[in-house]
């Protein structure tokens, strides 16, 4: 077992090693470290050609186990949502999270057109919901239960483990997707279940077997 697949299965059969208080204060951001705020300038590196093809970027990105979330709203009363992984916080104080939705979807301008949404954090038997928001040209609700979240009325999704409901903050383009800063409002968490995971092209879950996590279908 690597350490790879042990940090994402959360799966370990000796003591457990828990993060540093020093790591965690960094992961919340609390942390100073007194650095100065300038961007190094490297333009000569950013004018260069990437040296490589955009199928091996995708597959070094797919090392990277992440969770799995959808994220809804609501577009005139209608429910509107999309499988996206690359979620994250931002700031404890004021509450921030981050989304990063492609820029070619159809969910999304219209999440952007509502102002607000809610970030359902999937469990591990909800690949189907992931697979059903990821599918274009089809009611995406149609056989998915939800409910209005408190403040924003965007879509909570039945089972989910933990969901956000937040507003738009900021929107900022980058390449082909856009980076989106929500202000959270309110938030739920179920203590009970396994999260669905993501790794290499594949579905596993922070309690499933290590040997799951290794899928090479991507």
């Amino acid at each position: 077992m690597t350490d790879q697949q042990r940090g994402a299965s959360g799966h370990q059969h000796g003591p457990t090693t828990r993060p540093s208080p020093d790591l965690i204060e960094g992961w919340l951001g609390d942390g100073e470290l007194g650095l100065p705020a300038q961007v190094g300038d490297h333009a000569a590196f950013r004018e260069q050609p990437p040296g490589f093809s955009s199928r091996e970027f995708r597959d070094v990105l797919g090392r990277f186990a992440s969770g799995v979330t959808v994220v809804t709203s609501l577009n005139d009363g209608v429910p509107v949502g999309m499988t996206c992984q690359s979620f994250t916080s931002v700031s404890l104080d004021p509450p921030l999270v981050l989304f990063c939705p492609s820029r070619s979807t159809t969910a999304w301008p219209l999440i952007r057109r509502s102002g607000a949404f809610c970030v359902n954090v999937l469990a591990a038997d909800q690949a189907e919901v992931s697979n059903t928001m990821a599918t274009r040209g089809i009611d995406k609700f149609a056989r998915v239960r939800w409910s209005p979240s408190l403040q924003t009325g965007s879509p909570v999704l039945a089972g989910v483990l933990a969901h956000l409901d937040c507003t738009i903050q900021d929107v900022h383009h980058a390449g082909d997707h856009d980076v989106v800063i929500g202000r959270v409002h309110h938030v739920v968490a179920d203590d009970a279940g396994e999260g669905l995971l993501f790794f290499r092209g594949g579905y596993g879950s922070t309690g499933c077997p290590d040997q799951s996590l290794d899928q090479s279908n991507a």
